[in-house]
């Protein structure tokens, strides 16, 4: 990386670079180096020991997908719990939905919090300030191990599985989490480029399967996220939830009343449809 480009290291022989017109923020300690820079595309980008987390121009597309897919599924959704998602944009489209009564937010580092308010304000658009919200700094894996309480549906917004988000792919992880939902509850967390990262996908549907009744993944098209459809994982308790047909989506899109960007009920339902080589891998992976 020189003074004027950040190069993405994610993958050994492929990846991407952006302009850095300005630097706002950098901090480099033994454990990780992450830096926030403004980008003439992309916006605001932040970027984390050589992986790019998030971007201005893009976001929405992620956090809508990981918000309202699990949410409109379920349909009465009355608690969700977000494991990460510091930047704020998760937050954001969960307080959209005025029928949820309760929003739990666990981040284990407090300062990413306040640094994200400040440097990507957009992201949680003072999503913070929502009375429902409960931001609790502690570790996702040690939460859903040891809290009493009960969700409808969690939301895993964790880094990719190195250094501190490996916790959250673990398949203790999943247990916990499966033990704290409700009947009906709805497992989702991002799971990286599918065609790139072949291997989490058949690791997480193995250790997902575990747990939960229903386990499949959906996808979107995420221009940062390079070489590819971003796959989501989906763990349900009930098979039903993920089978709704688009007049249930519709009528429950229409009823929550919200403004979304990427997210429509046909794209809700297409995005369940996976292409061959990632169908044919979670299959494979369910039957070893």
């Amino acid at each position: 990386m020189n003074k004027n480009t950040y190069v993405e290291t994610l993958y050994g022989d492929y990846g991407q670079q952006f302009t850095m017109d300005k630097v706002l923020f950098e901090q480099k300690t033994d454990q990780w180096h992450l830096v926030i820079f403004d980008n003439a595309m992309f916006g605001r980008v932040m970027a984390l020991d050589g992986i790019i987390q998030t971007t201005e121009k893009d976001e929405f597309i992620y956090h809508e997908m990981l918000t309202h897919v699990p949410v409109l599924s379920h349909g009465n959704a009355k608690r969700v719990l977000i494991i990460g998602g510091g930047d704020g944009g998760m937050l954001r489209e969960v307080v959209k939905h005025k029928s949820i009564e309760h929003i739990t937010m666990v981040e284990i580092d407090g300062s990413v919090v306040d640094m994200c308010k400040t440097y990507l304000p957009n992201h949680s658009a003072g999503a913070y300030d929502d009375p429902r919200v409960n931001l609790v700094i502690s570790d996702g894996l040690d939460f859903v191990a040891t809290t009493d309480q009960q969700f409808d549906v969690i939301i895993s917004d964790c880094t990719d599985p190195v250094g501190p988000g490996e916790a959250l792919f673990r398949s203790e992880f999943y247990e916990g989490c499966h033990r704290i939902l409700s009947e009906d509850g709805i497992f989702v967390a991002q799971n990286g480029v599918g065609f790139m990262q072949q291997g989490e996908v058949e690791v997480t549907t193995k250790r997902l399967g575990a747990s939960f009744a229903d386990t499949w993944f959906y996808g979107a098209s995420i221009p940062t996220y390079i070489g590819g459809i971003m796959t989501f994982a989906w763990g349900a308790k009930n098979t039903a939830t993920r089978e709704l047909d688009i007049t249930t989506i519709r009528q429950r899109f229409e009823a929550a009343n919200i403004a979304t960007r990427y997210y429509t009920p046909a794209v809700h339902q297409a995005a369940f449809a996976l292409p061959r080589y990632l169908e044919d891998l979670v299959i494979s992976a369910k039957k070893a």
